[in-house]
């Protein structure tokens, strides 16, 4: 028995001896992984603590590695150092590890990822720094969520509460830099934007970090983000609470450095969070598990027994965790798919002499790549969640809470979720099954108490004590100085505009200190463009007055709410309208009056046709019949027709005619009614169509959009315009009219025409306004205050401040009434009444060709059938059963007899041929139809 088994075994080693060997080399009783942190932070201790809870986890665990024994080489290493931490990392690279978890800061993850890549060892790094990508780095494979993902939920934040800029204060380094470049991407995509950028080495002294929250609180914005460590963060927030900016008005928002600290810690100094009291943090979103609590429920024990007792478990130590799961089920992978562990000396490490750099220890893992590939296949739960890598080699579904620090504790408002991107109270795995709604209306987060306690939303920024004064542009016009001018007097800025400007300052929870600049010498009206176009080059810090909101200044300048509504209008000399002999004319215009009389024809002959036949009052003579005709058709416009109709498609057509002739008259009386009774005006201009198709010159405002608008939206041409100046300009050039040196019409806005009107009684405005916009004050983009005017006009607007302004300085004289506004002219046209006619007309072509198909029809069975074949041409036949149709349809349609007379003619004698007389000839065939003699004359 021996013996045989012997001889089996050396057969299977003679032909499989690599099939052994590769089972033996395969699964090697110890696997050795790196791990590079910085042991003496916070972060660094628990993910010390969370590797080797793995560890123990993994080796204990008989399903996985099969008896491999995975072990952990740990290497501190010096962060704020930068040149001592690199030094540090190369040593540690000589020794041969499958796999190195960290670094955790972002300049040696950055420096590692480069030998990482040329020894083909995986870099399972927690560096949350946006700029190491696994396109650059394909080693670098990142197990936390990416810094691009942490910013746009801090910018959704910043969206969400409608503030427009913020401040960033960060650590000048690598995670520093790239994180606010980052939360900039993020900001600028909604419309929003970093104001100031305040950057602090990370060895900085108090006293530097005192100066520069110094200058941090005499900028504008009031919302500061703060991006650094956790060391660094707590002096600032213990230096800003120092000088007073954790109380109201002021926001503050710490990424996920703050969380990581307060998780971690088990005794925060009580003054160190209360003076941090409404700062808003955000923390990577860890759903609940049994996995996830059965670690937090032994982490007590572990962190003692690994010698970071103080410490708590926070999300590091979660993604820590997983990290090393990551690793030993993706070797196990590896070594079901015949994968060996080896080494290889890397020749590029020698320099061209042949000397040693003093490298030569590293040496290249040679199944590298193809344990990358086994790391970025993993799918499975971890106790951070799914843990499974996307194209980009991202973790899938990266989401974070949004925490508001509040007594000694913290409170969790809400979340954000990079599959929908929003802020939300519903916990981010519940949406997972849903498809993405991606609303903003479906954004929500739970109440604040924010600095100074008080649960009103900060206004997010502020005029600084030690603010400079505002510079505001201030039209010096010519004419219609109420609007706005300079008064020469006192040299202050008046009129309407300015009055509206202070009121709604007024109205402002803070002070703002400002000097109007007049812009224009005042002899003649400034162009306005012009002004806007200084506000954009920060020549003006802004710029009131009356100022048209136009497409082109939105462009370029952000505007408030308008508050006063204004329009292009055209403004043309006026006569009164002189009733005469033929006014009865007027209701109606000459292709109104055609149509009506051509339908009065056609309904006449419509009817004539449809009764011909049956009713004896449409027939007689020739004349006869015509005269029928007109005095029926028009006897209908005063109900007075005396003729019955018989037929049921006569009276149809009839019905539908009388009701046409009903709106027709009642139109017409009130039309002449207006005419005879109301003081009419009359004028050459009726619209802007008329401006377009005539070569007469048209008057416009100095400095005003209308020019613009008249070229490029209207087509017509720069020769034909001409500037007018005042209001006594506007006058005289309408006065002369376009044969004597004047204009035509002048368009210009309606404030400015309702003033001008008001003195001027002879001139009326053509028709309605053809734009629509308003005026408003023009600011840079983005400005908060242009926010916060636009609210204070609208409160002006509904307390009625507005409109007691307006009273006051544009109240118009007597001539505002009815005699300067010409509304078109009051004629009734053809387009009000064509679906009446329509109506009308199709009832006739329908009447008529039902009634040609009855008549048809009869024809065809009266007809006697042709009983000798004809040598006649085909014309002749139709032509002469054409005559025979229409005679049988011009006959009178005998009336209905009895059977028994019928019958009782049929047996009447015939009478020869012979004997008929000559007319009795040429009288046409009477049919017979059912033994009757039908009279076709009769």
């Amino acid at each position: 028995m021996k013996i045989s088994f012997l001889l089996l075994v050396g057969l299977f080693l003679f032909l499989f001896p690599d099939g052994l060997c590769r089972s033996l080399a395969a699964r090697p009783y110890i696997v050795n992984i790196g791990s590079i942190l910085r042991l003496n932070s916070t972060i660094g201790g628990v993910s010390a603590v969370a590797i080797h809870a793995a560890l123990d986890d993994i080796n204990s665990d008989p399903t996985i590695l099969n008896g491999t024994t995975l072990q952990v080489n740990m290497k501190d290493t010096n962060c704020d150092d930068g040149f001592l931490g690199m030094v540090q990392a190369l040593q540690f690279m000589e020794t041969d590890v499958i796999a190195i978890i960290g670094p955790q800061c972002s300049t040696i993850a950055h420096i590692i990822s480069f030998v990482a890549n040329e020894l083909q060892v995986p870099l399972m790094s927690f560096a949350s720094d946006a700029t190491l990508s696994s396109i650059q780095f394909p080693f670098f494979v990142r197990t936390m969520p990416s810094d691009r993902y942490q910013m746009a939920a801090v910018a959704a934040v910043v969206d969400y509460y409608q503030w427009k800029i913020v401040t960033a204060i960060y650590v000048d380094d690598d995670y520093g830099r790239n994180g606010i470049a980052a939360l900039d991407d993020e900001l600028t995509a909604r419309r929003c934007k970093i104001s100031n950028k305040v950057a602090f080495s990370g060895n900085a002294k108090r006293s530097e970090l005192l100066s520069m929250l110094v200058s941090v609180s005499n900028m504008e914005s009031r919302v500061i983000i703060v991006h650094t460590s956790a060391p660094s963060g707590l002096k600032l927030f213990s230096l800003a609470n120092r000088l007073n900016m954790m109380g109201n008005g002021y926001v503050w928002i710490a990424t996920d450095w703050l969380s990581a600290y307060l998780d971690a810690n088990s005794s925060v100094p009580a003054e160190t969070i209360l003076g941090m009291q409404g700062v808003l943090t955000i923390r990577p979103h860890i759903p609940k598990s049994k996995m996830k609590s059965s670690l937090i429920s032994k982490w007590s024990s572990l962190s003692k027994k690994y010698n970071h007792s103080e410490l708590r478990l926070s999300v590091y130590g979660f993604y820590v965790y997983d990290s090393v799961w990551t690793v030993a089920r993706a070797l196990d992978a590896f070594f079901d798919d015949s994968g060996r562990i080896s080494f290889t000396n890397d020749s590029r490490l020698r320099d061209e002499t042949g000397g040693t750099l003093h490298l030569e220890a590293m040496s290249i893992f040679d199944m590298g790549n193809k344990f990358l590939s086994k790391i970025r296949s993993v799918n499975f739960t971890g106790v951070s969640g799914q843990v499974q890598f996307d194209a980009q080699g991202e973790l899938i579904h990266p989401a974070y809470d949004i925490i508001s620090i509040i007594g000694t504790g913290v409170r969790i408002i809400g979340y954000w979720s990079n599959y929908t991107r929003l802020l939300s109270t519903v916990l981010p795995e519940d949406l997972y099954s849903k498809p993405p709604n991606t609303s903003l209306a479906n954004q929500h987060l739970y109440d604040v108490i924010w600095p100074g306690e008080t649960a009103q939303k900060p206004r997010g920024w502020a005029f600084p004590s030690n603010a400079k004064e505002l510079k505001i542009g201030v039209p010096n016009r010519f004419s219609f100085k109420e609007f706005v001018t300079k008064d020469n007097i006192t040299g202050s800025m008046t009129g309407y505009c300015i009055d509206v400007f202070v009121q709604a300052l007024a109205l402002l929870p803070y002070p703002v200190t400002y000097k109007f600049v007049p812009f224009g010498s005042g002899t003649e009206n400034p162009h306005y463009d012009k002004l806007v176009q200084m506000v954009v080059e920060n020549e003006f810090d802004a710029a009131i007055g009356d100022i048209a909101i136009t497409m082109n200044r939105t462009k370029i300048a952000d505007f408030t709410q308008p508050f006063i509504e204004t329009g292009l209008v055209i403004v043309a000399p006026v006569k009164k309208h002189i009733t005469n002999s033929w006014a009865f004319l007027q209701p109606f215009t000459l292709e109104m009056w055609c149509v009506t009389g051509l339908f009065f024809l056609i309904v006449g002959v419509v009817i004539w046709v449809l009764e011909h036949r049956i009713n004896d009052e449409f027939r007689g003579s020739p004349r006869q019949q015509i005269i029928t005709i007109f005095w029926f058709s028009f006897s209908t416009l005063f109900f007075a027709h005396r003729e019955n109709t018989m037929s049921a498609l006569g009276r149809g057509v009839l019905i539908i005619w009388l009701f046409v002739v009903l709106i027709i008259q009642s139109s017409y009386t009130a039309s002449l009614t207006s005419i005879l009774t109301v003081q009419q005006l009359d004028t050459s201009v009726k619209g802007i169509e008329d401006l377009k198709s005539s070569d007469d010159p048209i008057g416009f405002q100095v400095g005003s959009f209308a020019e613009e608008y008249m070229i490029k939206e209207l087509n017509i041409s720069q020769s034909r315009l001409k500037a007018l100046g005042s209001p006594e300009e506007y006058a005289e050039n309408l006065k002369l009219g376009p044969k004597k040196g004047g204009v035509m019409a002048i368009v210009d806005e309606r404030p400015y025409v309702e003033l001008f009107l008001s003195t001027y009684c002879k001139i009326a405005v053509a028709g309605s306004d053809f734009t629509s916009r308003g005026w408003g004050f023009a600011f840079p983009r983005d400005s908060s205050l242009q926010v916060d005017l636009s609210t204070a006009i609208l409160a002006l607007s509904e307390n009625g401040e507005l409109q007691r302004i307006h009273d006051k300085w544009l109240k118009t004289g007597e001539c505002t009434a009815e005699t300067t506004e010409f509304m078109d002219s009051s004629q009734l046209r053809l387009e009000s009444f064509w679906g009446l006619f329509l109506i009308c007309g199709v009832a006739c072509v329908l009447a008529l060709l039902i009634y040609f198909g009855i008549m048809l029809r009869r024809y065809l069975r009266h007809e006697p059938p042709e009983t000798a074949v004809s040598s006649e041409p085909g014309s002749s036949k139709s032509r002469r059963s054409l005559k025979k149709f229409l005679s049988f349809v011009d006959d009178k349609e005998p009336p209905k007899k009895k059977r028994s007379l019928s019958r009782s003619r049929s047996s009447l004698p015939t009478t020869p041929v012979s004997n008929l007389s000559g007319l009795d000839i040429e009288r046409p065939v009477r049919p017979v139809r059912n033994g009757s003699v039908i009279d076709m004359e009769n």
